[in-house]
């Protein structure tokens, strides 16, 4: 069985982090989020992927290369300009063959059954099938009303509250025969849901949707990356951890020294060679990634502090993000879904809140933020 992901997006929602790691890539408990994804893809049976890159697509090949290590087939194939979500299939068509393909947007956890999702499809003969989800406020997105046997009846992109019909919308994964994908101009930006989809419903072509309960979430933005980490922490998603189990929903990596003055509270996960120093708190949804420093008296929580970073003499990070390799000086506040990016030098007594953003290796002078 194959998949085809779309992987190529900027990412510009969670800048600063993207501008050095393309968004697929980011850490999600301290392995690569696609690396998740390709494995839950795995485990239905998917034996070949086929990666949309464009933006940073260095990143996947030198991570990932054919797959081998993930006991998979990678195939890489990079869009020269941004194409829109269709166009980028459309894009790798050739690698697809003739049979239905899995199409999976490259920032969504979900858990979804993906042999259920296509068990419907062939039951129901689609020549296309959209996964659907509910949300709670469905005028931020694009609805898919069905009719009485599951068949898309219209597209509803963003209506008002008077015009919701459903709370179901498409949740960005599909199940496609590629032979429609062959009406698509080669090399135009096309949209599966603004043009292709409706021009298949137009031509009365089997358009099904397949609503699901499963656990989904779009990791578009800091608070839902930060989202992403507590719910996998709290067990809401069953996503593989890697460490060593130590007290209730704590698990500690390999190399890792923890001072006996230090508490950590769960659910916490600590990457390997990781310091935690005398008095310092590591406490609740939050993810330490490998080599990381805490130093005496530091406190964090319910935060991601990414590889090789150093949190300073009795600094607080509170609900925040602090990228790879940054350093931050003694007493410094990050708070309120601030996110500072790779390689950040602060020195101390700074306070970054109300979701400031840092770009990577910017230099800060000692007590010159007071956001």
């Amino acid at each position: 069985m194959k998949a085809a992901m779309l992987v190529g997006g900027f990412g510009t929602r969670l800048r600063p982090l993207t501008i050095t790691t393309p968004k697929p890539m980011l850490p999600l408990v301290n392995v690569p989020f696609l690396e998740i994804e390709l494995l839950h893809l795995k485990k239905y049976g998917v034996e070949e992927v086929v990666l949309s890159t464009g933006y940073m697509p260095s990143a996947f090949d030198e991570y990932f290369g054919d797959g081998s290590r993930l006991g998979m087939k990678l195939v890489h194939v990079m869009e020269e300009e941004p194409l829109g979500t269709c166009g980028a299939i459309r894009n790798v068509r050739e690698h697809l063959g003739g049979e239905p393909v899995i199409v999976c947007n490259g920032d969504i956890l979900t858990d979804l059954d993906i042999q259920a999702l296509l068990d419907y499809h062939n039951r129901k003969r689609a020549c296309v099938t959209i996964t659907l989800t509910p949300v709670e406020d469905p005028t931020a997105y694009g609805l898919v009303p069905l009719d009485e046997n599951g068949r898309v009846s219209e597209f509803l992109e963003k209506p008002s509250w008077d015009q919701v019909v459903t709370n179901m919308i498409n949740a960005g994964t599909y199940v496609i025969d590629p032979a429609v994908l062959d009406q698509v101009p080669h090399g135009v930006n096309y949209s599966f849901e603004r043009q292709l989809f409706p021009d298949l419903l137009e031509q009365g072509e089997a358009l099904f949707g397949f609503p699901s309960d499963c656990y989904w979430l779009d990791l578009g933005t800091p608070e839902k990356y930060l989202a992403a980490h507590h719910d996998i922490l709290n067990g809401e998603i069953d996503v593989e951890m890697k460490g060593v189990a130590r007290g209730e929903n704590i698990r500690v990596g390999e190399g890792a020294r923890i001072d006996s003055g230090a508490r950590v509270h769960g659910p916490v996960l600590i990457g390997d060679a990781v310091n935690i120093g005398s008095k310092a708190k590591v406490l609740g949804e939050t993810c330490i990634g490998n080599g990381v420093t805490i130093e005496p008296g530091a406190i964090v929580e319910r935060s991601i502090v990414m590889d090789g970073a150093t949190i300073g003499k009795g600094t607080v990070v509170e609900q925040s993000i602090v990228g790879r390799g940054a350093v931050l000086g003694p007493d410094c506040h990050v708070a309120d879904c601030s996110v500072l990016g790779d390689n950040i030098v602060s020195g101390g007594e700074n306070e970054f809140r109300r979701g400031i953003r840092v770009w990577p290796s910017v230099v800060i002078e000692a007590g010159k933020i007071k956001f």
